[in-house]
């Protein structure tokens, strides 16, 4: 038994088949820019996590001290640029990119010493990074950590 076609059903398989990669062409394109944001999102995240833990050593250091704030200011803030705040800015400059002392992306240290005040000993940190593949134009990423140290 033969099969005959019909004139106007000629070259429809062909366009189902073009239809059909077009369609998987578009999927595979959707998961190659998934797999391109998931990998931003990681190192987004890694960076973030480094300078958590960037942020906790200098508190832990800060803590082991007489912690008056005083003292703290002296020895941690940024604006005096005292040993301990050198010390763990050159740390920080080596683990996270784009961080160079002296500029917008230095990490800022603020000890509230206002003798008496409710606030006093109070620790604000801002970590300041730039991926690799950023600009040196582009807002650097940031994270503040606020710590009460009596």
């Amino acid at each position: 038994m033969t099969t005959r076609t019909t004139p106007r059903s000629k070259g429809f398989t062909l366009l189902e088949v073009l239809v059909a990669m077009l369609i998987v062409a578009f999927g595979a394109l959707g998961l190659v820019g998934l797999q391109a944001v998931s990998a931003k999102g990681a190192t987004d995240a890694r960076y973030r996590s480094e300078a958590e833990i960037l942020i906790n050593q200098l508190l832990g250091r800060m803590w082991v001290t007489d912690r008056v704030a005083a003292t703290m200011n002296t020895n941690f803030g940024s604006s005096g640029a005292g040993s301990g705040y050198t010390a763990w800015a050159a740390d920080v400059g080596s683990t996270l990119p784009g961080v160079v002392a002296g500029t917008a992306t230095a990490p800022v240290v603020t000890v509230n010493a206002t003798a008496g005040a409710v606030t006093e000993g109070t620790v604000t940190v801002t970590v300041f990074w730039l991926a690799p593949s950023e600009a040196a134009g582009t807002a650097a990423h940031s994270l503040t950590t606020v710590a009460q140290i009596k």
